[in-house]
């Protein structure tokens, strides 16, 4: 089941980006799902899902707005090192 919201914005605002009103919009749905993604807060499946796209086209498009596909946080990456270290030995 779908849901919809609906968001205020300054008229002209999709003009000035040269878009189209229905583009804007889809950015802006895609933009959303890139945030709410990088903080941690949807997975890259819900995330992809929200944006209206699969979820291997959603991790292939994060590199254009400069978001990595993998979302780890600092400590989850700094066991992942020690544990491949232990491994290696």
């Amino acid at each position: 089941m779908l849901k919809e919201t609906t968001i205020t914005y300054p008229q002209g605002v999709p003009q000035l980006l040269k878009m189209s009103d229905a583009e804007f919009a889809g950015e802006l749905q895609f933009l959303a799902a890139v945030k709410l993604y990088e903080l941690g807060r949807l997975s890259s499946g819900k995330a992809a899902e929200l944006a209206g796209m699969g979820r291997v086209e959603f991790l292939q498009s994060l590199a254009g707005v400069g978001v990595p596909a993998i979302n780890l946080r600092e400590e989850e990456v700094d066991l992942e090192v020690s544990t491949a270290k232990e491994l290696a030995r």
